[in-house]
């Protein structure tokens, strides 16, 4: 059945249906043989509703306003020009404001797709007149442009700390613990914040290495003296408003002072302020940005009614026991069973989307790997790392294919693919550091929130 979804979705045909098709065919097989029995179906309306009404995913469409209107306002653009000025007199430092560009844009928005096209548009030029190898330039602006995967507020975190809440305290109570710590959204942001800062921190270093041992990829721009002339001025400008957003959204899930979809409504007001402020704001724009937020948002959530199908069939005619037998059996206990389901992620990432992953993979491995004794919370971080990989890896890369459509002729697909390599490398190092100190995910969150 998992083999047959993955042929299906290679045939072209869209996630949501292939799930849910796929889902239906073998469980009318299953009915035909006996294995299955067809009121199982009758929980989906249930699930449904419980979706819909549920109010932590309700921050999902919020924070995606949030980062549309923020893209449209110009406030990437601003911080992009800004940053680029103050690092261009260091070799790779072009390369390196890219990067702290995109984890500032990754803290304010989380909107990947509209990061690396704004990056692709406004820094891709600068870099190549500056000289820059293509292949580095495209790779730090897709690997910059997918930091909103990990770093708060993120939406994949946002249906991982939902899904893990649900599967931890049903894990807890088979063991006989009837009041389990709770697993929430604001713990994994919390958890996922010191991982985010160690892959820019790869990521900076990756450039340095790189300008330190072949300078021609990544020349020195020098600013002209008369551009430099308040350019402090002009970076304190740029920052400020997103730092204060940063500030309202994560500040108040971090101290516990609003719960993510009440920080995310701040954000959204914020955003719209913001847009306002810098003289931007226009119905056009709220139209634009509404339209934006409601195609993203339906098509999230039509993947996961898609994938609760398949979760209901897989399941119930017997997955989950054989997946559970697969990954106890696994050299090295839990930690060789966890490396094992992060691996197959990992190759699903090439076929894949994201959210496709999350919703296929952590309903039927997540139970089994937290039975192991892994900590939920370093689970979803690890999974976040993992997955950000998805928007990097060929064929079907989809930073790539943003890229791809505002690179100029001269930077040719090859370029980005063979660009991106080192950083899916740098993501892996850091899935390794993860397993080496998991304190780095689990650290925050107890300190905060016990």
């Amino acid at each position: 059945m998992f083999f047959a979804v993955i042929g299906v979705l290679l045939l072209g045909f869209p996630v949501a249906f292939s799930l849910a098709g796929t889902a239906l065919l073998f469980g009318t097989a299953g009915i035909l043989l006996g294995v299955f029995d067809p009121t199982n179906f009758a929980s989906l309306a249930n699930r449904y509703i419980g979706t819909m009404t549920n109010e932590v995913l309700v921050a999902v469409p919020l924070f995606i306003f949030m980062g549309v209107v923020l893209e449209r306002s110009g406030i990437a653009e601003k911080l992009l020009l800004t940053m680029g000025k103050l690092f261009g007199n260091l070799r790779g430092g072009l390369g390196m404001s890219v990067i702290l560009v995109g984890a500032l844009l990754a803290a304010s928005t989380g909107v990947v797709g509209a990061t690396v096209v704004t990056m692709g548009l406004i820094s891709l030029p600068a870099m190549l007149r500056a000289n820059y190898d293509p292949k580095l330039a495209s790779g730090v602006i897709c690997a910059s442009g997918t930091l909103g995967q990990i770093i708060p507020p993120s939406t994949i975190l946002i249906f991982m700390g939902d899904m893990l809440s649900g599967i931890n305290a049903q894990v807890q109570m088979a063991k006989g613990n009837f009041a389990p710590e709770p697993v929430s959204v604001g713990a994994l942001f919390a958890g996922a914040f010191l991982p985010g800062l160690v892959l820019v921190g790869l990521y900076l270093a990756w450039i340095a290495f790189k300008a330190f041992t072949d300078p021609d990829s990544c020349p020195a721009t020098p600013v002209p003296p008369e551009e430099r002339r308040g350019l402090l001025k002009d970076v304190v400008l740029a920052l400020i408003p997103p730092l204060l957003l940063i500030l309202a959204v994560l500040g108040s899930i971090l101290g516990g002072i609003a719960t993510p979809t009440e920080a995310a409504s701040v954000g959204s007001v914020g955003a719209l302020l913001l847009a306002v402020i810098s003289r931007r704001f226009s119905l056009t724009l709220l139209r634009e940005a509404v339209i934006a937020t409601a195609t993203m948002t339906s098509m999230i959530f039509v993947i996961l009614f898609g994938a609760a199908v398949f979760s209901i069939v897989f399941r119930l005619m017997g997955g989950d026991a054989l997946v559970h037998q697969f990954l106890t059996n696994m050299p090295g206990g839990a930690i060789g069973a966890t490396a094992i389901v992060l691996a197959i992620m990992f190759i699903l990432g090439f076929i894949l989307d994201t959210f496709e992953i999350i919703f296929i993979v952590i309903p039927i491995t997540a139970p089994v790997l937290l039975t192991l004794g892994i900590d939920p919370i370093w689970l979803g971080v690890a999974v976040g790392v993992n997955l950000q990989t998805s928007f990097l890896t060929p064929p079907f890369g989809f930073s790539l294919f943003y890229l791809r459509g505002v690179a100029p002729p001269r930077v040719t697909t090859g370029m980005i693919y063979r660009g991106v390599v080192p950083f899916v490398a740098l993501q892996i190092i850091a899935i390794g550091v993860l397993f080496a100190w998991p304190q780095l995910a689990t650290w925050l969150p107890r300190v905060l929130y016990q």
